[in-house]
């Protein structure tokens, strides 16, 4: 049996994997927080992300994230879990991208 996990990723990383053809970044913050400050991407807060995961089944490669880390990672577990998700490219935004605030 095949273990499926993500891979933890840098905030310079994830601009250069952005680029990358069926590549999506999902954002998954409440709304008024991508509102407030966001990098782009697909804003699908984490309470709805299981509802919403049609929406990311155009893509190959999800790049997830949000403020510190914390939702993005329990986002990113969650997709694995989600068999017509798991020959994603799942990829975890560490640390958030507080760092792009700075």
């Amino acid at each position: 049996m095949t273990t499926h996990t993500y891979t933890d990723i840098t905030l310079t990383e994830l601009e250069r994997l952005r680029r990358q053809p069926d590549t999506a970044v999902v954002d998954v913050r409440d709304e008024w927080e991508f509102e407030e400050f966001n990098i782009g991407g697909l804003n699908i807060p984490l309470a709805d992300i299981r509802a919403r995961k049609g929406e990311l089944l155009p893509y190959s490669t999800l790049l997830v994230i949000c403020t510190n880390g914390v939702r993005s990672r329990v986002a990113a577990k969650d997709l694995l879990r989600q068999p017509d998700l798991q020959a994603k490219s799942i990829y975890h935004l560490h640390g958030g991208i507080i760092e792009a605030v700075d």
